[in-house]
């Protein structure tokens, strides 16, 4: 949505640039791509800053961000958010430890959260089902793993 309004008011300011040249349509084209590049440039940033805590606070997120810098070349920010670095070293954590059988890719899929689960059942209280859903139990027990990072979590 906010790109909308972006794209919409860079349009809106070329038009009137345009009238008050006095030569829209000769210049409609040769700035037409110019607001294409600006939506592109938006989108990649959008990507770049997507996170998934699975409910953790930004204090939490930042604790596990740490413990995986410290075992498992996580070499981000410390930001507090769960970003695909973060969780490219989760998986390599996982699969080291807790059966995780996927690409290391830094999404926090199905076969990620199974993994996450089991970890989290056998340390941390984890009482629901195995089943790559990342409800309240799971976040429950995330939250209750991450208040112990770095100093004993993903060990």
């Amino acid at each position: 949505m906010r790109q909308n309004v972006l794209a919409r008011t860079l349009v809106g300011l070329t038009a009137a640039v345009g009238i008050a040249a006095g030569s829209l349509a000769g210049a409609g084209a040769g700035i037409a791509a110019p607001v294409q590049n600006t939506q592109a440039v938006a989108s990649a940033e959008v990507g770049v800053l997507a996170t998934d805590n699975l409910g953790l606070s930004t204090a939490q997120a930042k604790n596990v961000q740490r413990a995986l810098a410290a075992r498992w070349d996580y070499n981000g920010l410390i930001d507090g958010q769960l970003g695909t670095n973060s969780w490219k070293a989760l998986q390599r954590f996982l699969r080291a430890n807790h059966d995780y059988n996927d690409t290391i890719d830094g999404i926090a899929g199905p076969n990620t959260v199974k993994a996450l689960q089991r970890y989290l059942k056998q340390f941390y209280s984890y009482t629901g089902p195995i089943d790559g859903l990342a409800g309240p139990g799971t976040q429950a027990a995330f939250k209750r793993a991450a208040g112990y990072c770095p100093s004993a979590c993903l060990l």
